[in-house]
Parts: C-alpha cells; sequence; structure tokens
C-alpha cells in the first residue's frame, strides 16, 4: 500500500527532490499535499503532475495567482503559515516532510506533529530555535522523527539500535564548503558568487551560505544534540572535503561506525520517507577506484568562528540557540543582498548571541519571540 506523503516546501531544494524520488516510485508514495512559497508557476506544474487534495501558497496573492494558472483543478487551494499548517495536518498523510527553510518551518512542523505525523525533518532550524520543546512534543503524540540531514541520517543509520550509553561521541563530517582549502584567501572579499560555489552539493542559496561560514554544521550539532538525545560535548566535527563519508559513531570500545554514499540528498530523503525500507537505484554507488584519497582535517575555528557560536548557544541557555539562528537568517539574507562583507556575518551573529538575555522557556511562544529579538537585533547592528 502506498505511503501518503506530505511535503512543506516543495518548490526548495529537498522538496524537488523528494519529488524526483517520488516520480521513481509511483507504487510506493501518494503524495496528498504540499506547500510552498513564491514560486506558484513552479508550484501549478507540481499540483498538475501530481495531484495532491491539498496546496499551500505563501500569500493569498499567490493563492489567486495559483487558481488562475489551474482554473479547473479539484485541489484544495489555502496560503500563508495557517495554510502550511493545514498541509502538515492533513488526515491523509502520514509522513510530513518539513523542508521549509529557516524557522518559518517550525510552527507548520509542529502543527504535524500535533496531528501526529511522522517527520521527515530536512528544516534543522525546528530544532535549533525549539529542540528540547519538540523533541518532547514528538514524545507526547507518538511522532517518529527521521533525520533528512545526510549528516544526521548518517547517523541514524550508524546507530542502528545500538544503546546511546556505549557512545562515546557523533562525529559529523563537513564539506568545508568553497573556502577551507583556500587558506590564502582573505574572508573580507569574499562575493556572493563565490560563496555560492559549492564544491560537492547543489542546496538552495541560504543552505549553501550557511555551509561557506560552516554555521550549517553548527546549527547540526545543535541538531544532534536534540535528536539522539546526548550533551553537545559528545557531538564533534571533522572537515572530510570529498563528502563521501557522510558522518560517523564512534563507541567506548574504540569501534567507530560511518555511513557511506555519493553526495547526492536523494538517498537520505528516500531513507527518511520510506524507512524502514529501503528503495531501490536512489544514488549511484561509491566508485572506490575512483575515490582512494579520503582526508580529514579540524576545522579551522579562527576563519570559521560560526560552529564555536553554536556550541557557546546551547551553553549559555535553552532560547540562546534560537535567537542565534534568528540572526543567521538575518544576515545571510543581508550578505546575499550584498549589503554586508563575508565575514560580518558571523560577527554580527557574536554580537547578537553575547547581547541576549535568558528568558522564559516553558511555551514555544518563548523560543519563537527569541528567535524574533535576534532578528531584529541583527537589522539594528547591520543598519546602524
Amino acid at each position: 500500500m502506498a505511503k501518503r506523503i506530505s511535503i512543506l516546501g516543495s518548490t526548495g531544494s529537498i522538496g524537488q527532490s523528494t519529488l524526483s524520488v517520488l516520480r521513481r516510485h509511483p507504487d510506493a508514495f501518494e503524495l496528498v499535499g504540499i506547500s510552498a512559497g513564491d514560486n506558484v508557476e513552479l508550484l501549478a506544474k507540481q499540483v498538475e503532475e501530481f495531484r495532491p487534495t491539498i496546496v499551500s501558497t505563501k500569500t493569498e496573492e499567490g493563492a489567486k495567482a495559483l487558481h488562475a494558472l489551474l482554473p479547473k483543478t479539484q485541489t484544495t487551494i489555502v496560503w500563508g503559515e495557517e495554510g502550511a499548517c493545514k498541509v502538515a495536518q492533513s488526515q491523509n498523510a502520514q509522513v510530513v516532510v518539513s523542508a521549509i527553510v529557516g524557522a518559518a518551518g517550525l510552527k507548520p512542523t509542529v502543527a504535524a506533529i500535533e496531528a501526529g505525523k511522522d517527520i521527515a525533518l530536512a528544516n534543522k532550524e525546528s530544532l535549533v530555535v525549539a529542540g528540547a520543546w519538540m523533541m518532547n512534543l514528538a514524545k507526547k503524540h507518538g511522532v517518529r522523527i527521521f533525520p533528512v540531514d545526510s549528516e544526521h541520517s548518517a547517523i541514524f543509520q550508524s546507530l542502528g539500535n545500538a544503546p546511546t550509553q556505549g557512545i562515546r561521541r557523533l562525529i559529523l563530517t563537513a564539506s568545508g564548503g568553497p573556502f577551507f582549502r583556500k587558506k590564502d584567501l582573505d574572508l573580507h572579499t569574499v562575493t556572493k558568487a563565490q560563496a555560492l560555489a559549492h564544491p560537492n552539493w547543489s542546496m538552495g542559496e541560504k543552505i549553501t551560505i550557511d555551509s561557506a561560514t560552516m554555521m550549517n554544521k553548527g546549527l547540526e550539532v545543535i541538531e544532534a544534540k536534540w535528536l539522539f538525545d546526548l550533551p553537545i560535548s559528545q557531538v564533534d566535527v571533522v572537515v572530510h572535503p570529498q563528502s563521501i563519508i557522510h558522518s560517523m559513531v564512534e563507541f567506548w570500545d574504540g569501534s567507530i561506525i560511518s555511513q557511506m554514499g555519493v553526495p547526492d540528498m536523494a538517498a537520505p530523503i528516500a531513507y527518511a520517507i520510506s524507512y524502514p525500507d529501503r528503495l531501490k537505484n536512489i544514488a549511484p554507488c561509491v566508485d572506490f577506484s575512483t575515490s582512494s584519497t579520503l582526508e580529514f582535517f579540524e576545522p579551522d575555528h579562527e576563519r570559521f568562528p560560526c560552529i564555536n557560536l553554536a556550541r557557546h548557544a546551547v551553553e549559555m541557555g535553552p532560547t540562546h540557540p534560537a535567537a542565534l539562528n534568528g540572526a543567521n537568517e538575518v544576515t545571510v539574507k543581508a550578505f546575499l543582498d550584498e549589503r554586508i562583507r563575508f565575514t560580518q556575518i558571523a560577527s554580527i551573529n557574536e554580537q547578537v548571541l553575547l547581547a541576549f538575555h535568558e528568558r522564559g522557556c516553558e511555551e514555544l511562544a518563548d523560543f519563537v519571540a527569541a528567535d524574533a529579538w535576534g532578528r531584529a537585533k541583527a537589522l539594528t547592528i547591520i543598519q546602524d
């Protein structure tokens, strides 16, 4: 029987990759709901191809435009955050792929959990902003969270049924982005085009810039802490430029188990939505005759301070990561808009983190407020 899927963020890179998996395995899945942002033309094509029962656009204007493109559609069209939550809670869905970029994906993901849907989680910001609260909510509703990030999928696969008390540490691998090997490059001079030229992965702009600053790895350290219920001190990062080993688990007896594969997001997506099964012909196999060199390096924390910023945020208090995440979304956008230099992303993020004071952390609203504070503070610094 086909597994019923809803996708939050269907026109983004993860959303499109998920649809490619569904397209190749039409008997295994049925798409029942999708939400998207401003790319209404692509969304209309997705609705025509997959015929979901419900679709949500970012704005009411987008919904009207979609109606105009699909005047005879039988699909229910909604919009806004409320619309995305309706897609997440769709009665027909069994698994919700959370692929909206940034903190905008938090509330729809929460809506899916409250509706008892299993989550294929690509939106790392949900756990960065409100990890403890969200994992407790998932436990309360009996919801399973399957990681879609290649690193966390690798940890999930490497752990198997191993008890967490036998783990010495989780080792997340990082490509290093486009600049790790360029030791002589003055990062103050980095252009938008240079930062978006990732050597291994094809991703959206925000995630690609996070990779270039290595903030993505900082956010993933926080995400791993919550997903696998371990202290932040037991989550390490190693730079692995080939991106063949996606992450590793080191056990107390000295054994290390890793998951390997070519850099292709289709593989972790397929595993998350088909678990516990594995689908055929998802990604090409590693050709070890041409991939004979696997390199590993310590991160350069002086040139790329964002990993340690994320660690410090966790140590400072429950809502500090939310403030850091809010600041980072603003600074990345400012860099993409060419309003600040590349190195100012990290420096402004640090200023915001150090200025934030812990507040309540009992309700989701507390974490959302901290994220909003981080955004507002970063904007103030940029404008000054």
